[in-house]
């Protein structure tokens, strides 16, 4: 089991921030400096990494692109009055991602990894929260098949 104070974190060199209108902000458009990422190999989660948004790199043959094994939740990251950041009944977003883990046979992931990893990652990146009412910081997290297989079984590697 991964300690949720062992997230390694690699800040962003260069934030593209500034050039965000937050006046005009368009859903699902634009992206945070830092993702969070995490792997799942023979049985366990491996090391929590907090790093810049990026590319994935992928096989063309991962069982999730050819047999959909993939889940996502959505989460809401709100400011309160004084500029703390905040998140939306993350128990529950916590709560109903496992629940579809486990109805795609897919691994569940531990609470101090969603909810530390999350937690982290909204300090890291809270000034991309507008200080707006009604407005807040969409978080999407996501797990999919990684076995590089054409077959059809529940893989043991996910992302």
């Amino acid at each position: 089991m991964i300690a949720a104070l062992d997230i390694k974190v690699t800040k962003t060199s260069k934030s593209p921030i500034k050039e965000i209108d937050f006046n005009n902000l368009p859903f699902g458009k634009y992206f945070t400096d830092h993702m969070l990422e995490v792997d799942y190999d023979n049985g366990e989660w491996s090391v929590v990494e907090i790093k810049p948004f990026q590319n994935l790199q992928l096989s063309p043959a991962l069982a999730a692109i050819h047999y959909g094994q993939a889940i996502f939740e959505g989460i809401k990251a709100y400011n309160d009055r004084e500029g703390k950041p905040f998140i939306f009944r993350p128990i529950d977003n916590f709560r109903r991602f496992n629940q579809s883990a486990e109805r795609m046979c897919m691994p569940t992931v531990p609470e101090e990894i969603f909810m530390e990893g999350m937690r982290r990652l909204i300090e890291l990146d809270k000034s991309w929260i507008p200080m707006k009412d009604d407005y807040s910081l969409y978080i999407r997290p996501f797990m999919f098949a990684t076995d590089e297989v054409i077959g059809v079984k529940p893989s043991d590697k996910y992302k």
